[in-house]
């Protein structure tokens, strides 16, 4: 296999920046480039012991570097690794790299690194595939998830799926491959039972997919409402920061604006929309159509209505957008004269309450975060479960296994030949194989190394 190179670290700049090496020649691209400030040592041999020098591209010094070396099989890749620790700006990051690839490596592609782990068996997928979860991680939840993950909580739990089917299949090829001595009727209650078990807990784990969904993406909060009713205000207070820009021309947002918030590690996908009205601008109307589509996938809406302003058609088609879906509805411009009207109003709202709000004088936003608060904590958004799901991959593929545990289940209850429902329990095992990366092809493996950042 051959070694490969790249800056571990961010770009930009930092007061230290890292390049990693992997692979048979890590260690001798090493020797070459290091030179000791201790003039007694020529080479480096000794495997975690960090060595401080130059990186030196025949008399030309490229950096003064810290540079250490680990032997495998201990390491991240389970192949030789070697670190060097530069000065953090991207010229001297660049410069000691290039010389490492003309010295024979090669440039590490998208999660090569964690690929290779995977592949000589440090990790496992569902492992690997929280590494980068960790990364990019947003909240302290979703933190503690993904390390869970890491350490092999998930894995753990598909093991034991997969020993129970395996269980069940060495019953069922037993009676295929000796059919004289048939599966009493006790034995097939037992494997109705078992197999019913086993589904309950694969649902289980399925249930706290959209919890698990929060605690990564965060909460998709589409903010909505008519032109200049206060939405990128809100914004901007939810930010504590000029996030979006506020004035007094109708139509001022566009298009979409993204940004993250965290309240008490809750963590808020904030999506600011252009105001939806009747429009004969072109660019503006798209912008609405945008702000229409976000609805789709949103988890919650804050709706925005003006009350210095009459109630109009435009406000009868926001509150319509919210139908069935979960909103938290603001009264903006509340220090001013009111012109909502009241009854007619409430009398849409059924009932739901509503926030009065003054963002002006930044009044009401304190009312708001604990509503957020109260709505999801209530929900048990953060439920103490051991473990949630995450991955979307993990969630279709535990779908897929459970679909063919259900399948097994009539055959059982319908007594139809074992090699029938043989099949059935095998598929249940391949879907369950490709969580952790047992039954995979190479294709959707580079597909899910290929979102990982380069260096890790």
């Amino acid at each position: 296999m051959s070694t490969i190179g790249a800056i571990s670290t961010a770009t930009g700049e930092a007061g230290i920046g890292i390049i990693r090496l992997s692979g048979p020649e890590a260690l001798n691209i090493l020797n070459t480039m290091f030179s000791s400030i201790q003039k007694t040592e020529t080479t480096i041999e000794d495997s975690r012991l960090l060595r401080y020098g130059y990186i030196k591209k025949e008399d030309e010094i490229l950096d003064e570097v810290l540079a250490v070396y680990m032997k495998k099989p201990h390491t991240y890749t389970k192949e030789d690794v070697v670190e060097i620790y530069c000065h953090g700006g991207m010229i001297p990051l660049r410069r000691v790299l290039d010389y490492a690839l003309e010295l024979g490596a090669e440039p590490a592609e998208p999660g090569e690194f964690t690929k290779r782990a995977f592949l000589n068996g440090r990790l496992d997928l569902s492992q690997a595939e929280a590494v980068m979860d960790l990364i990019t991680s947003k909240s302290k939840e979703g933190y503690r998830e993904s390390l869970s993950q890491l350490s092999g909580s998930l894995s753990e739990k598909v093991r034991g799926f997969r020993e129970s089917i395996l269980e069940m299949l060495a019953i069922i090829v037993a009676n295929i491959d000796f059919p004289e001595d048939e599966v009493d009727a006790l034995n097939a209650d037992a494997l109705i039972e078992k197999n019913k078990g086993l589904i309950e807990r694969i649902d289980h784990l399925l249930a706290t997919a959209q919890r698990g969904k929060l605690l990564k993406e965060g909460i998709r909060t589409v903010i909505l409402g008519k032109p200049n009713v206060g939405k990128s205000s809100l914004l901007n207070a939810l930010l504590r920061e000029n996030r979006a820009i506020v004035t007094d021309i109708p139509g001022t947002t566009r298009d979409s604006i993204e940004e993250y918030i965290t309240i008490d590690d809750m963590v808020l996908h904030l999506i600011d929309t252009a105001g939806i009205r009747e429009t004969e601008d072109i660019i503006e109307k798209i912008g609405v159509d945008r702000a229409k589509k976000a609805l789709d996938t949103a988890d919650l809406v804050i709706a925005l209505f003006d009350v210095s302003r009459k109630f109009e058609d435009d406000d009868k088609e926001i509150l319509k957008l919210l139908e069935n879906r979960k909103s938290i509805i603001i009264l903006n411009k509340w220090d001013l004269p009111h012109n909502l009207e009241k009854d007619r109003f409430e009398k849409l709202l059924d009932g739901q309450d509503f926030i009065p709000m003054s963002l002006l004088e930044e009044n009401g936003v304190e009312p708001l975060e604990n509503r957020l608060k109260e709505l999801f904590y209530q929900e048990e958004i953060f439920a103490n479960e051991d473990i949630y799901l995450t991955n979307i991959r993990h969630v279709h593929a535990l779908k897929k296994a459970k679909e063919a545990l259900e399948h097994a289940q009539e055959g059982l209850v319908a007594s139809l030949p074992m090699d029938c429902i043989e099949v059935d329990f095998t598929m249940a095992m391949e879907r369950l194989g490709e969580i952790t990366g047992e039954t995979i092809g190479e294709d959707v493996l580079d597909k899910i190394f290929s979102e990982f950042c380069i260096g890790k």
